[in-house]
C-alpha cells in the first residue's frame, strides 16, 4: 500500500513503508497544509540523515532546529515542531524499543487502547489520535476490534474528513472541502 498525500512518489513512499515517519507527518500536520506537513519526514531524514528515533532523540537540539529552518522549511514553526518532534521520537526510542507500529501492535490492543496510547503521546490530543488510527484502519488494514468505533467520526466507511481519507487528487480536493465547510459552520456557530 502507498501513500498519495504529498504529491512527491519518494515522501509518500517513506510514509508508506516507515511507521515513524508516518507518525512524525501526523505530528507535523498543524497549521500548515497536509501535503507540506507529511513531505515533512522525507526532509527530517534527508537533512539530518536517519529518522531512527533513538537518532532523533539524541541529536543536538540547536542543530535540529536549525535543519528544520533550512528553506522549504520542515514547518512554519520550525523551532517548537523540532522540539516536539525530539520529544516524540525520546518518547518512541524509550518506551516502544524504537518501534513507532509498537504502538498499534504489541500485545494485540483493541480500538480503544491504540487510541489510549496514541492519546498519551507527546503533540497527540484527542482529534489527531483518532485521525491516525482511522489512517491506520483506513489506509494500512489494521484490524483491531473496535478501531472504527475508537476513531470515531474520521473512521466513518465513504467519509471525506481527513487525510485517512485520501487516496488521489480527487480525495485530497473533497478532504479540503470538508474541512473547509466544517470551518464555516463552526465559524457560524461562534
Amino acid at each position: 500500500m502507498t501513500l498519495h498525500i504529498t504529491g512527491d512518489s519518494a515522501a509518500d513512499a517513506l510514509l508508506s513503508e516507515d511507521p515513524f515517519a508516518l507518525l512524525l507527518g501526523m505530528l507535523l500536520d498543524q497549521q500548515i497544509a497536509m501535503e507540506t506537513a507529511f513531505a515533512g519526514p522525507a526532509k527530517i531524514r534527508e537533512r539530518i540523515g536517519s529518522l531512527d528515533p533513538a537518532a532523533i532523540a539524541g541529536f543536538d537540539a540547536d542543530d535540529l532546529a536549525r535543519a528544520f529552518r533550512i528553506t522549504p522549511a520542515v514547518h512554519r514553526f520550525p523551532g517548537s515542531m523540532a522540539a516536539r518532534v525530539q520529544t516524540l521520537a525520546g518518547v518512541v526510542a524509550r518506551e516502544w524499543g524504537g518501534d513507532a507500529a509498537a504502538i498499534w501492535t504489541c500485545e494485540d490492543p483493541d480500538g480503544a487502547e491504540i487510541l489510549r496510547r496514541l492519546k498519551g503521546l507527546p503533540g497527540f490530543g484527542e482529534q489527531k489520535a483518532r485521525i491516525f488510527l482511522a489512517l491506520l484502519g483506513k489506509r494500512f488494514g489494521l484490524s483491531a476490534e473496535g478501531w472504527r468505533e475508537a476513531s470515531a467520526p474520521y473512521g466513518e466507511d465513504g467519509s471525506y474528513k481527513s487525510v485517512a481519507d485520501i487516496v488521489d487528487t480527487a480525495s485530497l480536493g473533497r478532504v479540503r472541502e470538508s474541512k473547509r465547510a466544517a470551518k464555516a459552520a463552526a465559524k457560524a456557530t461562534q
